[in-house]
Order: C-alpha cells, then sequence, then structure tokens
C-alpha cells in the first residue's frame, strides 16, 4: 500500500492560499496572492524539487488542476518541475470536470474521496499533493493523508484560507525531517502517529 503526502506553502498563521501568484485566489477578499515568491530561494528550491521528483502519482483539486494545466503544458522545457509534472499520472479530485482533461496524463479521480485515494494507493507507492487546499482539507478530515510536507514562511498575514481551518481529524504526528532556511523559513516533514494522547500537568514532579 503506498501513502498519500501533502505538500503545503504556508505562513506562520497557517494561512496557504494563493502563495504564488497575485491573481491565483482572490476569492474572499485576499490580498496577499504571491507572497511566497519574495521568500524563495536557489536552496529551497532545489530541495522542493528533491522532494517531488520521486513522485509516482499526483492528485490535485479542480483549482490547482486549473492554474497547473494553464501554465506547465508549455512551460519552459528546462526547467526541472516541467518534465516531471507533464509526464507523471495526475488525477483531479473534481464534481465539475469529466474526462477526458485538456492536460497529458490527467483524468478525473474516480469514486468518492476515501475509494479514490485507497484506489490510488494501491496503484503508486507515492501519491503527492500540492497546495490544492480545499481538497487537502477534506483529505485531513476523513484522515486520508499519511504525510505532511510543511513550508513555512515567517510572515503573519491574518486572514486568507488555512491548513488547518478546523474540521480535521484529529491526529498525532511525528517530526521526521525538518530544515532551517536563512531567510527564516521552515521545512517540516511529519507522519501520521496515531491519537492524539492527553494528560494532566498537575500529576508531573
Amino acid at each position: 500500500m503506498g501513502e498519500l503526502i501533502v505538500t503545503e506553502f504556508m505562513t506562520l498563521d497557517g494561512v496557504a492560499q494563493a502563495p504564488g501568484a497575485p491573481d491565483e485566489d482572490s476569492e474572499g477578499g485576499f490580498e496577499y496572492g504571491g507572497w511566497q515568491a519574495p521568500l524563495l530561494d536557489a536552496e529551497a528550491d532545489g530541495l522542493i524539487f528533491d522532494q517531488a521528483k520521486n513522485m509516482e502519482a499526483l492528485l490535485l483539486g479542480r483549482r490547482t488542476y486549473d492554474i497547473f494545466a494553464g501554465y506547465w503544458p508549455s512551460a519552459p522545457a528546462e526547467m526541472d518541475f516541467t518534465r516531471l509534472l507533464n509526464t507523471v499520472p495526475k488525477y483531479v479530485a473534481t464534481r465539475t470536470l469529466e474526462d477526458p482533461l485538456d492536460w497529458e496524463g490527467a483524468s478525473v479521480l474516480e469514486g468518492d474521496l476515501a475509494e479514490g485515494v485507497a484506489g490510488l494507493k494501491e496503484r503508486y507507492g507515492r501519491v503527492h499533493v500540492i497546495g490544492s487546499l480545499d481538497l487537502v482539507r477534506s483529505l485531513l478530515a476523513e484522515g486520508l493523508a499519511d504525510r505532511l510536507n510543511l513550508w513555512v514562511y515567517p510572515l503573519v498575514l491574518g486572514a486568507g484560507k488555512r491548513v488547518f481551518e478546523g474540521g480535521a481529524a484529529p491526529s498525532a504526528l511525528r517530526l521526521i525531517k525538518s530544515r532551517v532556511f536563512q531567510n527564516g523559513s521552515l521545512q517540516l516533514e511529519y507522519e501520521r502517529a496515531g491519537e492524539p494522547t492527553v494528560g494532566d500537568l498537575s500529576d508531573t514532579p
């Protein structure tokens, strides 16, 4: 059985809306689209690709699919991600699109979300989710994400869609990798570690 790996780029207060461009997602009056761009550096870019290059399949939500499909098929060939994203099998969790999709190698995820994810895990060892915030919230609510790869940037925006907005299935997490960059950003990789446990601080010596 494979694993589902979620990668999100988020601020310190958990906002992951529209990191890439000003017009990416202005829903709710969001004014800070493109907030990630000034904080990128070559070292981080290399690690982002290293983490993604072993994906065997890519699962996307409708909005992120539209963004990716509008850019990557004609992106510069010398970019590391161009060949990767154009050749890997892509699945879209959507109720509003129908096959065939207009990006080679892309298809609509079959069945409900849990069934579809289970099917992908049976076929592929590493299924990646990038962005796709609405989808990720559903994955977290149903406990379907096996690993969280969180890129945390030194920003507080105070408004916008958050990764952990509410409704995520309670889960304990185990930190398996971490990295600190000169610009103050963090890369934190977690795997699920069962249910949360509780205690009583008054019982500690």
